[in-house]
């Protein structure tokens, strides 16, 4: 799929940092760019994002792709799928975040993040008492706030993503991730 805004040309020095760091430029950030104010508080605040250390890292990372599997971001579970493979995780675990509920690899503190992840993305949002004071009482507040914002982040990604008509650009290729199927979906989740 073509994105829906066109995709414009970044500064070369970002550019050449994105290729380095991806192996290829991120096409969110270049439909993001058409808009340099807002492309550049979107890569400030995810620099801030991702700094954050309450919450460990892999949680926030099958998290982000619970909440893609939930919206359809393709793109979003793309390169997590590739986050994944950096942070060395569980490769066969994060295949299977799309479908985690019919799982058994997931520990229980994960399941409950994942739960939790798909809660706040539901519209409204499902989140319940039950839910916050189980994740407060495992994380601690410091990190639970962390984990919610994130998730928020998350979102917003995601969404604006999926508005945008960015799909899948192939970061998990190179992860040889075995891509689990969505219920009632003849594509891979971590494809469009």
């Amino acid at each position: 799929m073509t994105p829906r805004i066109p995709k414009t040309e970044l500064p070369e020095q970002l550019r050449e940092t994105m290729v380095e760091q991806l192996g290829a430029v991120p096409e969110p950030i270049e439909v993001l760019f058409n808009n340099p104010a807002v492309a550049t508080a979107n890569l400030e605040f995810s620099g801030r994002v991702a700094a954050w250390d309450s919450v460990d890292a892999g949680l926030k990372t099958f998290a982000h792709m619970a909440v893609a599997a939930r919206i359809g971001c393709s793109w979003c579970l793309d390169i997590n799928y590739f986050a994944a493979q950096n942070q060395q995780l569980d490769l066969t675990k994060a295949s299977r975040v799309p479908v985690w509920r019919e799982s058994d690899l997931f520990t229980p503190l994960e399941r409950e993040v994942l739960e939790y992840a798909e809660a706040m993305t539901d519209t409204p949002p499902t989140v319940t008492d039950e839910m916050s004071a189980s994740l407060l009482a495992r994380l601690g507040a410091s990190a639970l706030v962390e984990l919610t914002v994130f998730i928020g982040f998350a979102n917003m990604a995601g969404r604006a993503n999926t508005a945008h008509g960015i799909t899948s650009q192939g970061y998990s290729d190179a992860c040889g991730i075995p891509l689990a199927k969505r219920p009632g979906s003849a594509v891979g989740a971590g494809r469009s």
